[in-house]
């Protein structure tokens, strides 16, 4: 990546383009490269213009934004994607997130979030404003405990008790609630999680939510 982290910008409202623009101006870090105001030929333009950002709206015309994560998780991703909607809906957010975005805004709080997420995806992990967050732990909370596993999983490598600890922390328990849930020490928890996180290859507990929605863990 170039010293300066390229961004392409996607919405069908010019007037919030124009507004991302004037924002990201303002960090000498950013360059923005290219705009698009419909998902039409969007992996095509990003291809040409080397973007390592595509910061994108869900609702465009011609193509939305879940058919071009569709054409990108085929194709193959060449840049990191951040949804930035007005959508909270949990049952999109799970879909982008099991079609590879890694970042998802609610508009609401764009303002404060997109520098810190495009920095925070250019580095090479996930972000997701606190709203978003708090509707994926909370669908997490509504199924019932006997829902939580699918037998066919692929994951022989993880143990008995780091799928009780996965399942713990889709419910957004904090290490001390998951230690006496199971009767076992914070550190041990600590533990668990890490070797979680390793195993799945993923950076953080919300790649690991990710992990589980994306291999259908949590039915």
């Amino acid at each position: 990546m170039d010293s300066k982290i390229k961004i392409h910008l996607a919405d069908d409202h010019k007037v919030l383009i124009d507004g991302m623009l004037s924002m990201l101006k303002t960090n000498s870090s950013f360059e923005v490269v290219g705009f698009s105001l419909n998902g039409e030929n969007l992996y095509e333009e990003i291809q040409n213009n080397k973007a390592d950002i595509l910061v994108m709206d869900i609702n465009m015309p011609i193509k939305d934004g879940i058919d071009v994560l569709r054409e990108f998780s085929v194709k193959g991703f060449c840049c990191k994607v951040i949804i930035l909607s007005s959508y909270d809906d949990v049952k999109i957010i799970k879909e982008v997130l099991k079609l590879g975005a890694s970042g998802y805004l609610s508009k609401q709080s764009a303002g404060e979030n997109i520098i810190e997420a495009i920095n925070v995806v250019a580095s090479g992990e996930e972000f997701f404003s606190q709203c978003i967050r708090d509707r994926i732990f909370q669908s997490f909370s509504n199924i019932p405990q006997q829902s939580y596993i699918n037998e066919a999983m692929p994951l022989s490598s993880i143990t008995d008790r780091e799928l009780e600890i996965l399942r713990l922390i889709t419910l957004e328990y904090s290490g001390t609630q998951i230690g006496d849930e199971l009767n076992i020490s914070t550190n041990t928890v600590e533990t668990h999680r890490k070797n979680l996180i390793k195993k799945l290859n993923v950076k953080s507990t919300i790649g690991l939510v990710k992990y589980a929605l994306k291999h259908n863990i949590i039915i």
